[in-house]
């Protein structure tokens, strides 16, 4: 009987602890994480799309940092679009929007921003999100900006059912 109040007590005690343990745990917000299958899947259906159009394009994809996670080139693309791809991808990811929106909108309401390191201002970067979270962005160049937009949207509709 002795051991049997013990054991209850025990046990008492552990849910108690485990409880307590919990409420902080629970409390850190979870946010969903762009994966390296995600990424290689949105980079292949832009390849194969620009493949279909002839056109020769770097493809960047990176995660909700601005580190680079997966990147595809074309080796008859422009070698300086290496670094204005995942530039693209970057400014996509550090503000939530299209690079697309810098050149139409902000560049006009604060002249100067354009000169900010990384900061690409012309299409062909665009936001990866699951709902409202940003986890990544998708940068795409060796064409023109509108199609470099166009191969990157087709990469992010290719991704679009595991974006949820």
């Amino acid at each position: 009987m002795l051991i049997h109040k013990a054991l209850k007590g025990i046990l008492l005690c552990g849910v108690v602890l485990t409880a307590g343990l919990a409420g902080p745990v629970s409390a850190l917000e979870t946010k969903p994480i762009l994966s390296v299958e995600v990424a290689e899947k949105m980079a292949l259906a832009c390849e194969k799309y620009a493949a279909g159009k002839g056109w020769k394009l770097n493809i960047a994809v990176l995660d909700d940092g601005g580190g680079l996670l997966y990147f595809r080139r074309n080796p008859g693309s422009f070698r300086g679009s290496v670094d204005i791809s995942i530039n693209k991808a970057w400014t996509a990811t550090q503000f939530g929007f299209p690079s697309r929106f810098f050149g139409t909108t902000i560049v006009n309401a604060a002249p100067g921003i354009q000169y900010m390191p990384r900061l690409i201002i012309f299409p062909g970067g665009l936001p990866v999100k699951v709902g409202e979270a940003l986890v990544g962005g998708i940068g795409v160049s060796g064409a023109t900006g509108d199609q470099d937009e166009e191969c990157a949207q087709v990469g992010l509709d290719s991704a679009k059912d595991l974006l949820k």
